[in-house]
């Protein structure tokens, strides 16, 4: 699998993701992955977390790099690659939710106005329990935690304006307006955070 697709950073921050995963998912059957990329978490969470049925999925321009990794990964959890626009409506199929939405290093990448669409399809989708988790940098008080994170946001920026690292009070107000609720905020490697919000959860841990 040497050849395959690969990310750096996907495999140094997979560890400490797992972690948390199995502590929020553990009363989980199913998650979707939205923005899987190269399908390295896809079959890591996979294979450490066998209780789940783990879908991937991708941008449909996207989709090529995802599946190689998946293919070969040979794991029963593991559920082929789907194609999945969150600009578009619906996301899956409308008989079907997830116990749980994961998405890695995604918000800071699209749109503000498709960030919105993202909180905006899970409260429209989600049901009571269900989980929305991120993981990616994020800003405080209208404040970078780090320099490192003020140079992304810039280098982001020059790239596409409409991108750029979100506001943690702002996801999170997205957030609640569909009743998610924020289940737990963990420090990560490389200045990240995780972030779980769950529907119908009244305190965050």
């Amino acid at each position: 699998m040497d050849s395959l697709p690969f990310s750096p950073a996907a495999d140094n921050n997979r560890g400490p993701i797992l972690t948390e995963l199995r502590r929020l998912l553990a009363d989980s059957a199913s998650v979707v992955e939205v923005g899987a990329g190269t399908g390295q978490h896809a079959q890591y969470f996979a294979h450490h977390l066998p209780h789940l049925t783990w879908q991937p999925t991708e941008h449909p321009g996207a989709l090529a790099t995802l599946m190689p990794r998946c293919a070969a990964a040979g794991l029963a959890n593991l559920a082929p690659p789907r194609p999945l626009d969150i600009a578009a409506r619906p996301w899956l199929t409308p008989d079907w939710w997830p116990d749980a939405i994961y998405t890695a290093n995604t918000l800071h990448i699209v749109s503000e106005a498709l960030v919105r669409r993202f909180f905006e399809t899970c409260a429209e989708r989600g049901r009571d329990g269900s989980r929305i988790i991120v993981y990616g940098p994020f800003n405080y008080d209208g404040r970078f935690t780090s320099e490192s994170n003020e140079r992304f946001d810039a280098w982001l920026k020059a790239r596409d304006p409409d991108s750029g690292i979100r506001d943690f009070e702002w996801v999170t107000e997205l957030a609640a307006q569909g009743s998610y609720r924020l289940e737990a905020d963990r420090a990560m490697p490389a200045n990240n955070r995780l972030l779980c919000w769950r529907r119908g959860a009244d305190t965050a841990d």
